[in-house]
C-alpha cells in the first residue's frame, strides 16, 4: 500500500466516520513524485504525508511497538 494513496486516504475517511487509526510507518512505503519540473524523493514524500496524518488523523508507531502493544494487550 503507497502511503501518498491508499494509506493517506484510507484514516482520513475512518477519522470522519469517528474510528481512530494507527499507522504502522516502517510497515508501508511510496515512491518518488514528480511536480512542477521537481522530483520529490521518495523519502521526503514519505515524511510529509505521514507528519501530516499524524497531525491530526492516526496513531504512528514502528512496527516493534505495534508488536509490543499488541503482546500486551493479549492480541498474539
Amino acid at each position: 500500500m503507497m502511503t501518498h494513496m491508499c494509506l493517506e486516504a484510507t484514516p482520513r475517511a475512518a477519522f470522519d466516520l469517528g474510528f481512530q487509526s494507527t499507522v504502522v510507518h516502517n510497515a508501508c512505503a511510496t515512491r518518488s513524485l514528480s511536480f512542477a519540473d521537481e522530483t520529490v524523493p521518495a523519502r521526503q514524500v514519505q515524511a510529509a504525508f505521514l507528519t501530516a496524518l499524524g497531525a491530526v488523523y492516526v496513531k504512528i508507531v514502528g512496527v516493534d511497538d505495534y508488536i509490543s502493544s499488541m503482546r500486551d494487550s493479549g492480541i498474539l
